[in-house]
């Protein structure tokens, strides 16, 4: 949160001054304010205010259900932008938004919408601005491997599993890139006003370092009581090299790095986790 206040400072000290803080998100949970519709009707409030029909009323003009006004009112627009673009000679080619882009977008759609509804207070702010947090903190990873993607073998002997065991020794030797993620993110924050864009650079041989134990370990055979474990590692390296790699976006896409910074230790403590599993399950076998 700190890293979006020092990028926006004054594009968001200006905003909130005037209107209040306030934010929406299609992946959060926003509060029973912004999610309330009082008449079931599948349009939220705040939402019928913006077209001029009553949250109280499925009908706000007899025979007429307000979602099918509101969405006649929406292609109308739509088909209304198409035609002035048409005119100006405005390419109709589909947007290209970044996470920030439609972040910004919704934020001020919002405050307009509780604004014009009189909803807009300190309560209200204070739990559209946690959306934030909970929206950055919540990013489905973009690949996952499958056991289809790994090389399994049938021999589950202890020769198999010495050799298993050497294979990911050499895979592992040397690496330490969570280690020097934390370094880099230390001499990325300056201080309280002020990020060193230039330092996330020094990311990149991470993620190509990251890279390389990932296609190591698909290419490795394992033994296949250690599928699992094994299988678990590799997503626990791709979450991470994700993780660093929307970390780099800093400059173009504030809310995804955002929201990479944020899940760091989780992500590094869950792929933790998933090492010591399967080195122990190692362990295991070979002191049998």
């Amino acid at each position: 949160m700190a890293l979006f206040f020092i990028k926006n400072k004054s594009w968001l000290l200006n905003n909130i001054k005037n209107q209040s803080a306030g934010l929406t998100s299609s992946n959060a949970v926003l509060g029973d304010l912004v999610n309330r519709d009082i008449d079931g009707d599948g349009v939220l409030d705040w939402e019928e205010s913006l077209w001029g029909t009553d949250p109280t009323k499925k009908e706000t003009t007899d025979g007429i259900p307000d979602i099918t006004a509101i969405a006649k009112l929406k292609l109308q627009n739509a088909q209304s932008e198409q035609r002035e673009s048409l005119l100006n000679g405005e390419s109709q080619e589909p947007e290209n938004l970044t996470e920030t882009d439609k972040f910004s977008r919704e934020f001020f759609s919002t405050i307009a919408a509780l604004n014009q509804s009189g909803a807009m207070d300190q309560a209200t702010a204070d739990k559209l601005s946690t959306s934030l947090a909970e929206r950055i903190q919540n990013v489905a990873p973009r690949k996952v491997y499958l056991f289809s993607d790994i090389k399994l073998i049938k021999d589950n002997s202890k020769k198999a599993v010495i050799t298993y065991n050497n294979s990911l020794g050499t895979l592992f030797k040397g690496y330490k890139g969570d280690v020097k993620v934390l370094d880099i993110l230390k001499k990325f924050v300056v201080d309280e006003n002020n990020v060193d864009i230039s330092v996330l650079e020094e990311l990149n041989p991470i993620i190509q370092e990251t890279s390389k134990v990932i296609s190591g370990m698909i290419k490795t055979s394992v033994p296949q009581e250690f599928a699992q474990s094994h299988l678990d590692v590799v997503n626990g390296f791709q979450i991470f090299m994700e993780n660093i790699s929307d970390i780099k976006l800093y400059e173009a896409d504030v809310i995804v790095a955002l929201g990479a910074i944020s899940q760091f230790e989780k992500n590094i403590n869950t792929l933790e986790s998933y090492i010591f599993n399967l080195q122990n399950s190692i362990w295991q076998k070979l002191k049998n």
